[in-house]
């Protein structure tokens, strides 16, 4: 879904055939993003836009009045046959689609909240019970929302609200008696266990959810960088003539220490699997449950009980809190949107919501930057650049003023020489306008232009309700209007940038069923994000870090050990344990356009052509690759080595084996445990595995995964093995004896409890 649905591509591409040679040599040859957004868009015909709005219609997005009463009967049939999490599923769909202050949406909360008190998510159930009464709940069913309610109030171990709601329900129930007999037996039983599990818990002390909640606190870096915002102070910013900007150790780093966490600029949640494009009223109402339904669409959350908004029935939230922070930054634009976004892919709605949130920087600088003159000390910019201008200006080399060469800063950079997470940054990502194709840049252009003919036809106002004075948004508003072109073209230089810069926000999910004795768990794209620092990251197929998210949160950490001076490596996506070089460099020459030269590449690009990945194994003395038959010998003309081909099968067996253990307890928790034992098998690898090897990079994937979740359990910014390692490890370096010893054929591999030791 990064890109438009393949209906708008094929339409789009049809639409490039038919063009006169003239027009698409015209586009091809543009020297500008002004001037091909400005061509492209003169041919947006209003045929085109009609087409795109049939597309746009197939999302329903839209409250409609008659699904709420679907999905809450739909709900209740999963409640009666005790599948709680897909009735909560439903009555949520029910939320989404009724409108605020009804008794639709009071009775989807409250049956949600039914939902929710079986599954044990009691606090959640509390908010949902108290959602239903804002929105009007019915006053005759009133009783069991009470009810319901001091039940969790009891379970939490709150025993006093508890008292204060079986004293409300029997004062009201005393005024306006309305149950039956029946009922009424029902409701004073409960009321009667409900006081004595209250007695019972009394004298417990009650516990704060904020002390609960206070041990898993995120990590932070120890020492943060003052070059670069979020950032640990072992890592420096360079740049290259021909690699452009990139990371560098300023000291040594041990495996598992953090050097990067970075909130994303901006992100997008990808919708998941959408419904078919169908008009069958059965159709329309899908019961699936989707990332879109699942996650907050802000904050990326896990939610059971998303919050709506009120004018759509797609966007959902953790909270009020993150609904409100939304709407404010820019779901107020997009509400009116959804469909068409959906349509144009994740791709084009990252473009419009990283313009809105240029929006809230230091708008004087914003509307410089997009609208007007800018002066050089902004960016360093030669003087007189319009917004045009800029996005065809080559933001790194040198401007010259008044006959002086001046060196400019790193581009992204203040004029401090500071590199922070802002629009600066992410409009200092190069779009790789000359290397994407003709198609590829009609179809974003026109793309871009169909969405800014339809934020016409909306108001923009809200356009300028995020810039900070009064005095600015009278001075920015006259520009938006009429020359929304301006703001199309910053959202292609975006949308171009993405396919080079778009980091995928990933996250572990569990599949499956709750019955089932053995489970297992796959990563997938949540959402796409852009993040300023960890686009600075160059790719090795190879990387010395990991990467992993908490919600919107990227954090990079060393995956092995990197000498001081030694670049910060991040993969791409072709890693040398998943596919061989070939398919490594064809990927990574059609996307990110550059030919990998790192030492993996080198190394393969030297060996003669090799069997399946998996049998890729090296010579424990020299390293080099083993070839040959039963017996497998030495491929170094230097080296006299051989061994059996069935005991490096069996030893391969015996490092699954090991990593299978390993994952086991990953899986139940047992997270120091789990590196020890993967170190230990990532060190056994080493000595009979070629790098390349799938079971290497299985072993790299399971460590990146670990260290993620200690760090996430912890609130710890190195995981304490490493921390204690590591602080050994600077004292050993710099002792000559201890270096000696070290380096010495009868230092240990490791100690009693499996610890990899180090050697220099």
């Amino acid at each position: 879904m990064d890109l438009p649905v393949d209906e708008w591509k094929s339409y789009i591409l049809q639409k490039w055939s038919l063009l006169p040679k003239s027009i698409q040599v015209t586009i091809s040859t543009a020297e500008t993003l002004s001037d091909l957004f400005l061509h492209s868009s003169s041919l947006l015909q209003p045929e085109d836009e009609m087409f795109l709005k049939r597309l746009s219609k197939g999302y329903l997005v839209g409250k409609d009045p008659n699904a709420p009463l679907f999905y809450r009967e739909e709900g209740n049939k999963k409640f009666q046959k005790k599948d709680y999490m897909g009735a909560t599923v439903l009555y949520s769909k029910g939320v989404s689609h009724s409108r605020p202050n009804s008794e639709d949406i009071s009775l989807c909360y409250a049956n949600r909240s039914a939902a929710l008190f079986h599954l044990g998510q009691y606090e959640t159930c509390l908010k949902d019970i108290v959602r239903a009464q804002t929105h009007g709940y019915p006053e005759g069913l009133q009783p069991k929302l009470l009810l319901r309610k001091a039940e969790c109030l009891v379970t939490l171990g709150r025993p006093h609200e508890a008292s204060q709601t079986i004293s409300d329900l029997e004062s009201n129930f005393a005024a306006e008696p309305t149950l039956a007999a029946s009922q009424f037996q029902i409701l004073q039983r409960t009321l009667c266990r409900l006081k004595v599990k209250v007695q019972e818990k009394g004298n417990l002390t009650e516990t704060s959810p904020a002390a609960l909640t206070k041990a898993f606190e995120d990590m932070d870096l120890r020492e943060e960088n003052e070059q670069i915002s979020n950032t640990s102070s072992s890592v420096s910013l360079c740049t290259d003539p021909l690699k452009g900007r990139y990371l560098v150790a300023t000291k040594d780093i041990l495996p598992g220490e953090l050097l990067v966490k970075e909130d994303a600029f901006v992100s997008v949640l990808n919708p998941g699997e959408m419904p078919p494009w169908h008009h069958g009223l059965e159709s329309k109402w899908d019961t699936r449950a989707t990332n879109a339904d699942l996650y907050c669409h802000r904050c990326l959350k896990h939610t059971l009980a998303p919050v709506p908004c009120d004018g759509c029935s797609y966007a959902k939230y953790c909270s009020q809190e993150c609904l409100q922070q939304a709407w404010d930054l820019y779901h107020s634009i997009e509400c009116s949107l959804g469909g068409l976004l959906l349509t144009l892919g994740v791709f084009c709605h990252i473009a419009l919501r990283s313009t809105l949130l240029a929006r809230f920087e230091e708008a004087g600088k914003v509307i410089n930057k997009l609208c007007g003159e800018i002066t050089n000390r902004d960016i360093c910019l030669p003087e007189s650049k319009n917004l045009t201008q800029i996005l065809s200006y080559d933001l790194g080399g040198e401007s010259k003023k008044k006959g002086k060469t001046v060196e400019t800063p790193i581009p992204g950079c203040d004029i401090n020489g500071k590199y922070e997470n802002n629009y600066n940054a992410v409009f200092s990502l190069l779009p790789h306008t000359g290397n994407h194709s003709p198609v590829y840049k009609f179809l974003c252009a026109l793309s871009v232009s169909a969405l800014c003919r339809q934020l016409e036809a909306v108001s923009l106002q809200a356009f300028t309700t995020g810039l900070k004075s009064s005095k600015l948004k009278a001075a920015a508003a006259p520009m938006l209007y009429p020359e929304l072109n301006i703001w199309g073209v910053a959202m292609l230089r975006h949308m171009l940038q993405l396919q080079c810069n778009a980091q995928a926000i990933t996250t572990i999910q569990q599949t499956g069923s709750e019955e089932s004795l053995i489970t297992d768990s796959r990563q997938v794209c949540l959402a796409t994000g852009l993040f300023p620092v960890v686009s600075l990251l160059n790719h090795s197929c190879s990387p010395n870090t990991s990467v992993s998210f908490i919600s919107t949160v990227a954090t990079v950490r060393a995956s092995q050990q990197i000498r001081k001076g030694q670049e910060i490596l991040h993969c791409y996506g072709p890693h040398e344990s998943r596919m061989g070089v070939a398919e490594r460099l064809q990927k990574l020459r059609s996307q990110y356009f550059f030919d990998c030269n790192c030492p993996p590449c080198e190394r393969e690009k030297q060996r003669p052509s090799q069997g399946p990945r998996w049998e890729a194994f090296c010579c424990h003395r020299c390293g080099a690759l083993l070839q040959g038959g039963d017996v497998l010998s030495c491929g170094s003309t230097s080296c006299m080595e051989s061994v059996s081909r069935d005991h490096l099968v069996s030893q391969l067996q015996d490092l699954q084996q090991q990593v299978g253990m390993a994952r086991k307890l990953l899986r139940n928790g047992e997270l120091e445990r789990a590196i020890q034992l993967l170190l230990g098998c990532q060190h056994d690898a080493e000595s009979f595995l070629l790098a390349e090897h799938s079971v290497v990079g299985e072993i790299e994937d399971d460590l990146a995964q670990a260290y993620a979740a200690l760090g996430k359990g912890t609130g710890r910014s190195q995981p304490p093995i490493y921390r204690r390692v590591s602080e050994w490890w600077r004292f050993a370096t710099g002792h000559p004896v201890l270096r000696w010893a070290m380096n010495s054929s009868n230092w240990p591999k490791s100690s009693s409890m499996g610890l990899q030791y180090p050697k220099l």
